[in-house]
């Protein structure tokens, strides 16, 4: 399917360090996106009430609060936009705890415009209105809004999580790798050891499995997930 990046979209920058903001927001700006700067958690929350942002680009460390825990907050208020944390710290722990707030991805410091912008444009990619439809059992993923349905209940994804749902659900009862799962999900491999697809495991069983359901998500020790009938 060809996609194509939406040039005109708004991107939500909500960064205190106001030289870094005026870059990232000069850059957007070049490169042909509407760009919205923000300077700490409150205006942020207004601007996205305003502007509805096509994504959000948040610094973990904003004066006297934290970045994730605005991503949380945002996250549980409703907000289904795409998420980029800017971080200065690249271990295990940190990725985690920002995946972990409801973030989709993140951008590592020192700030590099032009692999800035490549991430930017791979959460900006549009696609033509589909349809379509995958089916596992009663669970089904609605490409075209990017939910989940399961016993008639729809159920919100994140990006990241409406992707992971999507390559197991293309290949059903196919053991995958978590080296898989990194490649065609995040487009990218982890260096060392990460819990990033545990988490998101976590988060999808929590969404679309109860305790009266099936579990349709399993765990191959040593090796990764597959989706399959219990």
């Amino acid at each position: 399917m060809i996609t194509t990046v939406d040039r005109n979209a708004c991107v939500l920058v909500i960064e205190t360090d106001e030289t870094l903001a005026t870059q990232v927001s000069l850059d957007l700006q070049a490169s042909g996106y509407e760009a919205v700067v923000a300077h700490d958690a409150d205006s942020g929350i207004a601007n996205l009430r305003d502007r509805h942002p096509a994504l959000i680009v948040v610094d973990r460390m904003l004066a006297g609060e934290s970045g994730l825990n605005l991503c949380n907050y945002l996250r549980k208020t409703g907000a289904r936009e795409p998420m980029l944390v800017l971080m200065a710290r690249d271990t295990v722990d940190d990725r985690v705890a920002c995946l972990e707030s409801g973030a989709d991805d993140y951008f590592l410091k020192p700030y590099r415009a032009e692999e800035f912008l490549k991430l930017v444009r791979l959460y900006l990619q549009t696609e033509p209105t589909v349809t379509e439809q995958l089916r596992f059992g009663d669970l089904v993923l609605d490409l075209g809004t990017r939910r989940a349905i399961r016993y008639g209940k729809a159920i919100d994804l994140t990006m990241k999580e409406f992707e992971l749902l999507k390559y197991l659900m293309e290949h059903p009862r196919e053991v995958l790798t978590r080296e898989q799962i990194l490649e065609n999900v995040w487009g990218y491999d982890f260096m060392g050891e990460s819990n990033v697809i545990e988490v998101y495991i976590r988060y999808l069983r929590l969404k679309i499995e109860d305790e009266s359901q099936k579990r349709l998500i399993q765990t191959v020790r040593g090796v990764g997930y597959v989706l399959r009938e219990s």
